[in-house]
């Protein structure tokens, strides 16, 4: 059975219901974003170079990796069996080592690829992986490294410019890119086809550190006409047809994508586009302190008409402090606010089924927010605290490290809310406005309060 083959199987069986035709197309998309382990059909491209000099931090050797050798090789065994930060060296003595991320130009020319490789055995680095990112002329190289804790990143350019290699990028890596490619490619795929909130983050996790933003039809064009339906490549800017008419804008600027990596985007977004409208299952049910049942779920756009509903049961008071605008307005904001697109949106519904509190986590960016609305019968018991730790569990999840609510002095309830998480704040106040931030580091997820139990939206 051939990797494409395989491929299609795997996700078929994670992703019911998926085209056929549109499985083989993320699965062939996800093969040849493999590795390549014929050295003598390499070519050479890479960004320019990001490099701070800055010596990595050395981590404990966690362990030996058996038969690894300690020269510069091509070895998926070694990536799956040695995700510490740490191995031993020919000798069997434990080193500190360091996992890197490469890009480098080498030339067009027999025998180049073998001169870096070469270089970086000497220097007791091993290759872990090796991706390529063909272009009209060359291609680009990402290398997946295990170097001595001791080498910095300037050592490391030094070593591949002395090499033949140009141009050369790098950046400190973990052991979640010890996954290969085809298979982070169908788990990202998997995801986006499960719950539309994911293709923002699935994009973010395909083409690493960039800014996604999500932009209205009506101010989706650019100079020079509209985006093609195709999309658009401009060196370190992705633009993307969005699935509901807008654009989604990727940006980059430290590393030009690639239209190996461009295709992989467009893919995740045609996915998303096939699917249509769609939501995990899951929901809570919980029993407040006074003894009622509320049910918390997610929520979308098709939840517009019940959400508007809640307005017209919510007085001036609780509309103006969590609109920070005229209250005539409240009801202009709800398409975004469940959009999918723009975040993830939970609501909280009695056993009717009237809903009675929402909270948003909404990307902004490099930033996320969390908003909070509870209508006035239904406040002071609990169900803001309630999804708002449901919303910071969300982010931490996605590996957000902070998020922020903005609010007013005067809003007790959400000041209180916030506090309750149990996380390091921030405040800032302007203008009367108070915006509070709570970050999200692994120390203070460890010590917070937040939501042990189902996590919404996971079936």
């Amino acid at each position: 059975m051939s990797d494409v083959t395989h491929a299609v199987a795997h996700l078929a069986e994670h992703v019911p219901g998926v085209p056929v035709m549109l499985l083989a197309s993320m699965a062939a998309l996800a093969v040849t974003a493999g590795f390549r382990t014929r050295w003598t059909r390499r070519h050479g491209h890479a960004p320019p170079t990001d490099d701070t000099g800055s010596r990595p931090p050395s981590a404990p050797a966690a362990g030996s990796g058996a038969g690894a050798g300690a020269g510069a090789g091509i070895g998926n065994d070694t990536a799956a069996t040695t995700a510490a930060d740490g191995r031993a060296d020919d000798g069997g003595e434990s080193v500190d080592s360091a996992l890197w991320r490469m890009r480098t130009t080498v030339r067009d020319a027999p025998g180049s690829l073998a001169a870096l490789c070469a270089a970086l055995a000497e220097r007791r680095v091993d290759i872990l992986s090796l991706q390529t990112h063909p272009l009209a002329e060359g291609t680009v190289d990402e290398f997946l490294l295990r170097a001595p804790g001791e080498l910095t990143a300037t050592e490391l350019v030094e070593v591949v410019s002395a090499a033949g290699g140009a141009d050369t990028w790098t950046e400190r890596a973990d052991a979640h890119d010890l996954v290969d490619a085809p298979t982070r490619v169908l788990a990202l795929a998997a995801r986006t086809a499960q719950d539309a909130a994911e293709l923002p983050l699935a994009l973010r996790q395909l083409l690493g550190r960039c800014t996604i933003r999500s932009l209205p039809a009506a101010a989706g064009g650019r100079p020079g006409g509209e985006v093609p339906p195709e999309g658009s490549l401009e060196d370190t800017v992705l633009r993307l047809r969005a699935p509901e008419g807008g654009v989604i804008t990727v940006e980059r600027p430290y590393l030009p994508f690639t239209p190996a990596e461009f295709a992989r985007a467009r893919a995740l977004v045609e996915l998303d586009a096939r699917l249509g409208p769609r939501l995990p299952r899951g929901r809570d049910v919980l029993t407040l302190a006074e003894g009622s049942d509320i049910t918390v779920r997610r929520a979308d756009t098709r939840d517009v008409p019940a959400a508007k509903a809640m307005h017209e049961r919510c007085s001036a008071r609780t509309l103006g402090m969590r609109y920070h605008g005229p209250v005539g307005d409240a009801d202009r904001y709800l398409n975004h606010l469940l959009s999918p697109r723009f975040g993830r949106t939970l609501a909280a519904q009695t056993a009717s089924g009237r809903i009675v509190g929402l909270g948003h986590l909404l990307w902004d960016g490099d930033e996320t927010e969390v908003a909070l609305l509870v209508e006035d019968a239904w406040q002071h018991r609990g169900i803001g605290g309630e999804l708002l730790g449901r919303l910071v569990a969300m982010a931490a999840e996605t590996d957000c490290a902070s998020v922020y609510a903005v609010t007013q002095a005067s809003n007790t309830g959400m000041v209180a809310a916030m506090r309750g998480l149990g996380l390091p704040l921030d405040y800032q106040i302007e203008e009367g406005t108070l915006v509070i931030t709570a970050r999200l580091d692994s120390a203070s997820r460890a010590a917070a309060r937040l939501p042990q139990g189902q996590r919404i939206g996971r079936d």
